[in-house]
């Protein structure tokens, strides 16, 4: 499963945040909102290379703002694989993709806890991580769904929900 759902993720990912990067240009057009510099910063703190506060790293920016968003759609790509698909597992998704900036972010000392935000800016990141959960979600469902149904929605035709009787794997 892996090897179909590493570059079916990688792509699935790359597409979330190119569509989430269109949100983003729409959004700052209507509401006059800079450029987030804060990708930029974080992949700086990780790689160790030198800060400049003053300038603006948008090849920076744009690697650390895709990079991330195509690794991350691997676990999505997993999920739709496994037979975790549509939008229940997008919207888990979205949580992820949300922890995984917050993980970056304060680790490196460049962010702070959502809760601390301003709440339109807190609205405003949520809004874009949807659209980049749901877009990768879409693209991972369709991408696995050329391979038939996932390990769980085979089991839940059958059976579904949650079984109690399912015990370990036969040695």
């Amino acid at each position: 499963m892996l090897t179909r759902a590493v570059p079916q993720g990688l792509l699935a990912g790359l597409v979330g945040a190119t569509v989430m990067t269109l949100s983003e240009k729409i959004e700052q057009r209507l509401s006059g909102r800079s450029d987030s510099h804060v990708p930029a910063r974080v992949l700086e703190r990780l790689t160790g290379r030198p800060e400049h506060p003053h300038e603006q790293p948008r090849t920076l920016n744009l690697a650390m703002h895709y990079g991330q968003g195509a690794v991350v759609g691997v676990l999505r790509a997993v999920m739709a694989n496994a037979g975790v698909r549509g939008p229940v597992a997008s919207a888990m998704f979205t949580v992820v993709r949300l922890t995984s900036d917050q993980i970056l972010e304060n680790a490196t000392g460049v962010g702070a806890p959502p809760q601390t935000w301003p709440r339109h800016e807190l609205a405003v990141d949520v809004l874009h991580k949807v659209v980049y959960g749901f877009t990768t979600g879409a693209v991972a469902d369709a991408l696995a769904a050329r391979h038939g149904p996932g390990p769980g929605q085979r089991h839940a035709a059958r059976r579904p929900g949650r079984h109690a009787d399912v015990g370990p794997l036969p040695r």
